[in-house]
């Protein structure tokens, strides 16, 4: 940060669902990366300049109550939040306002974070716009600086422990991906599948799926986002599960695409091992120094070489396209790779060189919409100086693995 500068972060406010029901709540990812604390009402303070030592650091965390202890459960401590923190000021945060005010005085810049993505689409007034707002009113004469840049590359390279975080969300999805094809047949209901994920999910301990879980069969597949997991999975038809698990609030992002029936028709498998070619080759170029968005770009030429195999694009259409709506977007119309961590489109800029501690998706796909069928395969790649490392390289993804374990006994 700038000298004299002062940052401060604020938790996610409880989001009201109706009456008094509030939606599941969910710490502020660059909160929870700088505290640790998983907790509502939380406040994290940093002023390297500040006028004395004590408030260089300051945590600030909910107050508790009998009222709350018997409506809501335990809260933190002080004491347990410097112990989880490692931040050896901390008050409640009722006295965080008489505190900030004060302090405000002595800082020259302000460093406030707000929901920087690329791909956000802001559908209300987040709690930071609020805070940021409120702070900007009070104090019109400081400068404000922005928080995100900073946090976005702190984040996006991965310590050992969340690795090992992230290794865990990898592990339970495991569990319900082996679960879901020992139940899978013709029949069974898009969110029977998701059920039987949810169960494992949380039988490990897994704080649920990471993500609003897509469970398509069918031309359901052909719809990237569908999450309405409604339709009966039909005989012959493929399924297609884009489901994983969130545990110690890290993601993990797991995409597979199953027969229904058990075995895979000639068609579906020849689809099916096109889909696999892409994704190896494109995981292959995944590696330091490599830019996220010329990867994405070089996937194209992959991708058109097995669509003109499988007979869905000609050497014509590929020559006369408009360099902005190429043709193979017909067929794969999303991007092959974006960042994870503690969010599933994790923060990390496209732009810049790829570094050793990143982790990425791989997820090429092929929709055939007069088909009816929709295939995507997608894993989670750890980056490191030398060749990426598969951290989902224990979840079956052969063709013939697939089938062998939707056929064994049950």
């Amino acid at each position: 940060m700038k000298k004299d500068s002062l940052a401060v972060f604020v938790s996610n406010d409880i989001v009201t669902r109706s009456a008094d029901a509030g939606y599941k709540w969910r710490q502020n990812p660059d909160t929870f990366y700088l505290s640790g604390i998983d907790q509502e009402e939380t406040f994290l303070l940093l002023f390297s300049d500040a006028p004395e030592a004590k408030y260089k650091e300051i945590l600030f965390v909910r107050r508790t109550s009998e009222l709350i202890m018997v409506w809501e459960g335990k809260k933190h401590t002080i004491e347990e939040a410097k112990k989880i923190s490692g931040v050896s000021e901390v008050y409640w945060s009722d006295s965080f306002e008489d505190i900030f005010n004060m302090l405000m005085h002595y800082a020259d810049h302000v460093y406030l974070n707000t929901n920087e993505h690329d791909r956000s689409i802001s559908m209300g007034e987040a709690t930071e716009v609020k805070f940021a707002r409120k702070v900007m009113n009070h104090f019109p004469l400081h400068k404000y600086e922005r928080s995100a840049p900073i946090m976005h590359e702190l984040r996006v390279s991965k310590s050992k422990y969340e690795v090992e975080l992230l290794q865990k969300a990898i592990d339970i999805t495991h569990k319900g991906f082996l679960r879901a094809l020992k139940f899978i047949k013709p029949g069974v209901w898009e969110y029977e599948v998701e059920a039987e994920l949810t169960h494992e999910y949380v039988i490990n301990r897994g704080s649920g799926h990471a993500y609003e879980p897509i469970v398509a069969t069918g031309e359901n597949a052909c719809v990237l986002h569908y999450v309405s997991n409604e339709a009966q999975c039909k005989a012959g038809d493929l399924l297609l599960m884009d489901c994983a698990a969130e545990y110690a609030n890290y993601n993990a992002d797991l995409t597979r695409t199953v027969p229904v029936s058990g075995k895979f028709t000639a068609r579906q498998k020849k689809v099916y091992n096109a889909v696999l070619r892409v994704h190896r080759e494109a995981a292959a170029m995944m590696k330091s120094g490599v830019v996220l968005n010329d990867l994405n770009n070089e996937v194209r030429s992959i991708m058109e070489k097995e669509l003109l195999g499988l007979g869905l694009l000609t050497k014509s259409e590929i020559a006369k396209q408009d360099k902005n709506k190429p043709a193979y977007k017909k067929y794969f119309p999303h991007g092959t790779a974006h960042f994870l961590g503690l969010d599933v489109h994790d923060v990390g800029n496209r732009f810049n060189k790829l570094q050793a501690g990143a982790v990425l998706t791989c997820e090429p796909g092929i929709y055939i919409q007069e088909e009816k069928m929709g295939i995507r395969i997608e894993n989670n790649l750890l980056i490191t100086k030398d060749k990426p490392l598969d951290l989902m390289k224990n979840i079956p993804i052969e063709a013939e693995e697939i089938e062998d374990l939707m056929n064994s006994k049950k």
